[in-house]
């Protein structure tokens, strides 16, 4: 049998011996390979729906944050460029007293 010493013959035989059995066994298969199929198609679909969900949730956060960062570039643009006095920032100890009305007692 020299013919079954090349690799590629070897190679041959084992294809044309899977060729013979594969229908055998599909058939035995067959029973459990459908439902088993299914079951994988399911869950795929499910994973797949979920992961849009998620994608779709993940986009509206991105857009929030998005936006508010926007409103807050808008409106440090529009405040006056004068920085905030100690007075402004910081309550005092003491209470302020009320402005001079212009008469005496």
């Amino acid at each position: 049998m020299a013919v079954l010493k090349g690799d590629t013959a070897k190679g041959v035989m084992i294809g044309v011996g899977l060729a013979f059995t594969a229908p055998l066994l599909l058939a035995a298969f067959s029973g459990f390979a459908r439902p088993a199929a299914r079951a994988a198609v399911k869950a795929g679909l499910l994973a797949y729906e979920k992961g849009m969900e998620t994608a779709a949730e993940f986009g509206e956060l991105a857009e929030d944050l998005l936006a508010e960062a926007e409103a807050e570039i808008e409106s440090e643009r529009a405040a006056p460029d004068t920085p905030p006095t100690e007075a402004a920032t910081e309550p005092s100890a003491t209470p302020e007293t009320p402005p001079d009305t212009g008469t005496s007692a």
